[in-house]
């Protein structure tokens, strides 16, 4: 007999004798054998690549209900973390021109996580509210004045809460925020109403509109740095308290609060903000909300005041915030 074949005969016989287990009843198999043989040749997860698909992101309903109830052990010092929302506050100061920011750095893995609320039952109620309630109310892990619609006694403002209605009429003198189904902000600058109407016309067309605000002005868009008009509402070139709201990129936000007023911090001026949030921050969106004592950020159980002459929480009937999706009955795991 050849010696090739001599070494085919035995590797088969050798094969033979390793499949044998498998035709074999299990009970002619030594124990210890057996259990051997199946932790390795049946650890499918070992000898196959296993595909796992990444978890969907939980939506909330599109309308005036709360988010789910954070995790108090979620929250850190200036912070908070779970499987759907991080946020970061940072506190930089500038001693040289006594400035004081407030930074918030938010991420959400749903775009139904940026969120509004008012103080009513309804979006077209006037009641008044602190941020600090709303953001109770509505389960906040972080919240931040809006920009108190119901204080334009003109009520000529384009206003969306939650995917409703609640003002339609453009401003010539100011510009306008508008929030789509995927948390992208669209800014319409101050304009002729007919081409105002034109921009918003062209964002209906491909979007849904969730948020809307009139207060302004506009700070950054599409990337570039706004000048700030002179002519604007709110002390434009006065060192005041200020508070924006900015999008870095997709389902990533920023809040600046601008501290000012009394001895702690001067303020800023419209001009500052924008080159803050484009020059510091980063930002690709940014607009101006309302500050003085109006601004406000809650974070869990710190409150954050811009005005540092009082102490007293403003009462405003909305609130801009952001809800965790996670469910507290999964918090244990």
């Amino acid at each position: 007999m050849k010696k090739t074949t001599c070494i085919a005969l035995v590797a088969l016989t050798v094969l033979m004798l390793l499949a044998l287990p498998l035709v074999v009843p299990t009970g002619s198999m030594l124990s210890d054998y057996q259990e051997l043989w199946s932790e390795w040749a049946w650890d499918s997860e070992a000898l196959l690549p296993v595909a796992y698909a990444e978890e969907e992101a939980i939506t909330l309903p599109i309308d005036l209900t709360a988010g789910q109830t954070p995790n108090p052990a979620a929250y850190g010092e200036d912070s908070y973390a779970d499987d759907s929302i991080t946020v970061r506050v940072e506190h930089i100061t500038d001693e040289s021109k006594n400035l004081s920011w407030r930074v918030a750095y938010i991420t959400i893995r749903d775009a139904s996580q940026l969120r509004t609320g008012v103080a009513g039952k309804n979006i077209k109620s006037e009641r008044t509210a602190s941020v600090a309630s709303m953001a109770e109310r509505y389960n906040a892990v972080i919240a931040i004045n809006g920009d108190y619609y119901i204080n334009d006694t003109a009520k000529k403002s384009f206003e969306y809460r939650m995917g409703e209605k609640i003002r339609s009429k453009t401003n010539a003198r100011k510009d306008l925020l508008i929030i789509d189904e995927n948390g992208d902000f669209h800014i319409v600058l101050m304009n002729d109403k007919d081409k105002q109407q034109a921009e918003i016309n062209a964002i209906m067309a491909e979007h849904q509109i969730i948020n809307a605000f009139t207060f302004g002005p506009a700070l950054i868009r599409d990337g570039e740095l706004l000048d700030c008009p002179d002519d604007y509402n709110y002390n434009p070139n006065g060192a005041e308290p200020r508070m924006a709201i900015g999008q870095l990129d997709t389902l990533s936000y920023v809040i600046v609060m601008a501290e000012g007023r009394g001895s702690y911090a001067d303020g800023v001026t419209h001009q500052e903000l924008a080159d803050f949030m484009y020059d510091t921050v980063g930002c690709m969106q940014a607009y101006n909300l309302d500050g003085g004592n109006s601004g406000t950020m809650v974070l869990g159980e710190t409150v954050y005041k811009a005005d540092h002459n009082t102490s007293k929480l403003r009462d405003m009937n909305d609130c801009i915030y952001f809800a965790t999706t996670v469910d507290p009955s999964t918090w244990s795991n």
